[in-house]
This record gives structure tokens, C-alpha cells and sequence, in this order.
């Protein structure tokens, strides 16, 4: 009897979110129906979907809208007790025009309500998990980089 060599395999599940900013620097966090704290826009990547696309197609679900969806800014390989190995990316949205914030369409299902947030005070607002992914992302965003993490935390 051969036992399958892939057994060993991380089989992780994949996120994509993005960060939307509004023009005073302050970042897009949406109140789902189904969570007890603020998140960003995104979700679970779907077979044969990339995460770019699934981050595309998070945003419409969720907001209505389809902006264009800018660079990668984070990978965070974030293994969850209850959920198992996690990947997760996290791509710029760029300042949300009045164009698009003028056209949201929220899925009640999934979306009460969202609003734009300093940085500074996303620690009050969301999980630490979360909270680290937001800091980093937007420090990539300012500096031009992209960042990978482990746990949410920069791996040298």
C-alpha cells in the first residue's frame, strides 16, 4: 500500500481583500451581517479563480461597484485554530472616487453598513489579526512596496 506523498501538503484556504482608501487618507471597513467586528472587502477565493479576481469579484458582491483593483500590497500566510493553514493577499484599491462611492450598493446579506476610518484607530475597530494586515498594507501602499508576513507579522 503507497500512501499519497501530497498528504503532507499544506492545503491551505486562500482571501483576497482590498484596501479602499477615501481622500484623506482614511481606509474602507465594511460591517458584515454575520461578524461581530469590522472587516475590509473580500472573501474566499473560489476554484479556478485567482486571487486578483477573487478579490474583483468580493468587491461587487459586497459593495456593488467594480473599480479597478491595483497591486498586491500583502501575503500573509495566517494559519487559523479553527479554520486551518489560511493565505491571504491583500490588493490595493486606491482612493475610492465619488465615481464608485456615489454607485455602492450594499448586499444586505453580507453588508450593513461600511465608512472610511483613520488608520490610527482600525486597533479600536477590528480584530489583531486584521489590525496588523490593515497597518502593513497601508504602510506598502505609502512606500511603494509589497510586504510578506506570517501571522501578520513582517518575516525578515
Amino acid at each position: 500500500m503507497t500512501s499519497d506523498p501530497t498528504e503532507s501538503f499544506a492545503h491551505p484556504r486562500v482571501a483576497a481583500g482590498v484596501l479602499f482608501f477615501d481622500d484623506q487618507n482614511r481606509v474602507l471597513l465594511v460591517v458584515p451581517s454575520y461578524k461581530d467586528y469590522r472587516d475590509i472587502p473580500g472573501g474566499y477565493v473560489e476554484v479556478g479563480e485567482t486571487p486578483a479576481e477573487a478579490a474583483a469579484r468580493e468587491v461587487q458582491e459586497e459593495l456593488g461597484i467594480s473599480p479597478p483593483i491595483g497591486r498586491l500590497l500583502v501575503t500573509d500566510w495566517a494559519p487559523n485554530e479553527s479554520e486551518g493553514d489560511k493565505l491571504l493577499f491583500l490588493f490595493d484599491g486606491g482612493v475610492l472616487s465619488s465615481e464608485y462611492l456615489d454607485k455602492v450598493q450594499l448586499d444586505p446579506e453580507e453588508i450593513a453598513s461600511f465608512d472610511f476610518h483613520e488608520v490610527s484607530k482600525v486597533p479600536e475597530l477590528t480584530i489583531p489579526r486584521l489590525v496588523r494586515r490593515i497597518e502593513h498594507g497601508d504602510a506598502a501602499r505609502r512606500d511603494g512596496s509589497s510586504r510578506y508576513l506570517e501571522h501578520g507579522a513582517l518575516h525578515a
